[in-house]
């Protein structure tokens, strides 16, 4: 969830003019056409997106970094669209929302973003997609709910180097950037098709190597169910809950984000269990 300040800042006046038009109206008169007309460079080009909305300023100090490295389009949701993980829109249509040049509020989920920014918006594929700055980490089972990461692994499906970015939830995120410019930097920089999830903590990257090359702990919640009602009397819910205390071993993210060392998690999206000959043997166990 976004939960930094919510100071206002140049785009809210815009987006709420720019509100899109319910289900069923006619087009935007200032909608986007397909492949933005501004000029290509032989800068990269950089996706910017993140799961808190347009407004949130992780996204803002995120398209800050992603000026200094190439060419920049921002295309994120118009509003809080926290844990969507992998959600996309296929049964409903979207809204993309010009507020200024190359900056675009999207009626969708942090996926959709990606989707039609890179197939869309974007003047070619992005060469990178950066995802966050998240106010709050995305450390071991996280990066299965987190919009943060689903949309830098749709950015990675497209066929772009990819990176999620996230930092404690009461860290400014424009105290990360200089860290963030470092690794994204590098990651531009390989010939490699990667996918990288980076968490911050309080206080890390004052040496260039305060990076630790992790892979994904267990990060275990509170689990509860809140049950409410509304003034009609009807039950509603709340779920999820508070972080649970818990050992970590050396070598997890979680791990590395305890002890104050910044977290890169590469992740590939084939979840296939190793051992496939336990589940022929399950399968089959006469052979």
């Amino acid at each position: 969830m976004g939960v930094w300040g919510s100071e206002v800042q140049i785009l809210s006046p815009r987006l709420r003019r720019a509100r899109p038009p319910s289900r069923g109206a006619g087009p935007l008169p200032s909608s986007p056409s397909p492949r933005h007309p501004g000029p290509v460079t032989e800068r990269p080009l950089i996706l910017v997106t993140n799961d808190d909305g347009v407004l949130a300023p992780g996204l803002a100090a995120l398209a800050e970094v992603a000026a200094k490295l190439g060419d920049t389009v921002v295309v994120a949701p118009e509003s809080e669209r926290s844990g969507s993980s992998h959600a996309i829109t296929l049964h409903a249509h979207l809204r993309a929302t010009p507020l200024r040049e190359r900056w675009y509020a999207v009626a969708g989920s942090p996926v959709d973003c990606v989707y039609l920014g890179s197939l869309h918006l974007c003047p070619r594929l992005p060469d990178l997609v950066l995802s966050g700055v998240n106010p709050g980490y995305n450390l071991g089972t996280d990066v299965f709910y987190s919009g943060t990461v689903g949309a830098a692994a749709e950015g990675y499906l497209r066929g772009a180097k990819a990176m999620a970015v996230s930092t404690d939830r009461d860290v400014d995120p424009t105290a990360v950037r200089e860290i963030v410019h470092r690794i994204a930097q590098r990651l531009l920089q390989s010939d490699e098709h990667l996918l990288w999830n980076v968490n911050i903590p309080p206080g890390a990257g004052r040496r260039a190597d305060d990076v630790e090359v992790t892979r994904l702990g267990h990060r275990a919640y509170k689990e509860t169910v809140e049950e409410r009602r509304d003034l009609m009397g009807r039950p509603y819910y709340w779920i999820g809950g508070p972080p649970e205390p818990g050992e970590h071993e050396p070598g997890e993210d979680t791990y590395a984000v305890q002890h104050g060392r910044i977290s890169l998690t590469p992740l590939e999206l084939d979840i296939t269990a190793r051992d496939l000959d336990k589940t022929r043997r399950i399968l089959f166990p006469e052979a």
